[in-house]
């Protein structure tokens, strides 16, 4: 079976016929005599390079090979110029619209079989390299993802808060986030940055972090510096999934009226991103167990949201969780504090 097409292009049937007799031993082929019949046929099929004509009615191979590579779908589609032109303005118009290669009319037979072998051989080569790229870029990607879900529960197994916390938190986060009308790429990075909210906790005392009685006002103050010192671990990276990570970590604990902390962000002031964690992990916390309270019941947690609306949250996010309850407790029955289950994607 030949597993390369090759699509002529080009007015003269009688060049056209040549061309097939010298390939078809090697290649499948398909062929189109002017240039809108081959742009309509790229619509349908499927070619690994391109034998163009220079002087054809219409469109002329130049603007035909302009459109190819305008075009998202044949941008990467080798073409070779075949013409009888011989004049340097063409053959330098010929690359500068995206050729890779010009062939004259009359052609020899083993030069245009050595040029096609080359550029096909070429474009595979091209394509494997982009392969490993991408495939290297996404290990490299996955690394980070582990790296900052690892590192977000440092904090919470810290203060004795389970691993499934900001699994919880991160899938509430990407549902809040898409409800909000981010993109599902914005909404995705929110997912695998918001683990991290809470990192700062790594160098809060243990005394004050897994206290269980209510903290004197000097412990709060201390307790309310892991936001700063979250974004401080997390400021520098050059990285844009923790450079994301330190938005979290430091605005998470903002209220939309302007009485939270460190800053006293109000409204959108507050980044979306800590506007979103913040429903999602007071959401997540008020419904588990922690060293200092027991889990609130349902209906004691949606009567704080609601009368919370527009003082601690983003009117607009509580609405949204509401709209999303249910997906959002069966995630929050999927990842229970005694179930191992993986993040969902």
């Amino acid at each position: 079976m030949k597993d390369k097409t090759i699509l002529i292009i080009d007015d003269n049937e009688i060049n056209i016929e040549n061309l097939m007799l010298l390939l078809e031993d090697k290649y499948d082929l398909l062929a189109a005599t002017d240039g809108k019949e081959a742009l309509e046929l790229l619509e349908e099929e499927k070619t690994d390079l391109i034998l163009l004509d220079i002087m054809m009615p219409e469109l002329d191979g130049f603007e035909v090979c302009k459109k190819l590579k305008e075009n998202k779908s044949t941008h990467d589609i080798p073409v070779i110029f075949i013409t009888a032109k011989t004049d340097e303005s063409s053959i330098q118009r010929a690359y500068e619209v995206g050729g890779v290669d010009y062939i004259t009319k009359p052609f020899l037979a083993k030069e245009v079989l050595s040029r096609v072998y080359n550029h096909l051989a070429l474009s595979e080569q091209h394509h494997h390299l982009e392969h490993m790229v991408e495939q290297k870029t996404k290990e490299i990607e996955e690394t980070q993802k582990e790296i900052i879900y690892t590192m977000g529960t440092i904090g919470e197994n810290r203060s004795q808060e389970t691993a499934n916390h900001v699994k919880r938190v991160a899938a509430y986060s990407e549902i809040l986030a898409l409800g909000y009308g981010l993109s599902k790429e914005e909404a995705r990075m929110l997912k695998e940055v918001s683990p991290m909210h809470d990192i700062g906790k790594v160098a809060i005392p243990d005394e004050i972090l897994k206290k269980p009685e209510k903290f004197t006002d000097a412990e709060f103050e201390i307790m309310k510096t892991h936001a700063t010192i979250g974004y401080d671990i997390l400021k520098n990276s050059t990285k844009k999934l923790l450079k994301n990570a330190s938005i979290v970590a430091h605005q998470h604990h903002e209220k939309y009226d302007g009485s939270g902390y460190p800053k006293g962000l109000s409204g959108e002031n507050i980044h979306i991103y800590g506007r979103i964690t913040a429903v999602a992990d007071v959401f997540d916390a008020l419904g588990s167990k922690r060293v200092y309270k027991e889990a609130w019941d349902d209906e004691k947690i949606f009567k704080y949201f609601k009368e919370q609306r527009s003082k601690h949250f983003d009117p607009k996010l509580v609405d949204i969780l509401f709209e999303n309850l249910d997906e959002i407790l069966r995630i929050r029955e999927t990842l229970r504090d005694d179930c191992t289950t993986l993040i969902p994607n």
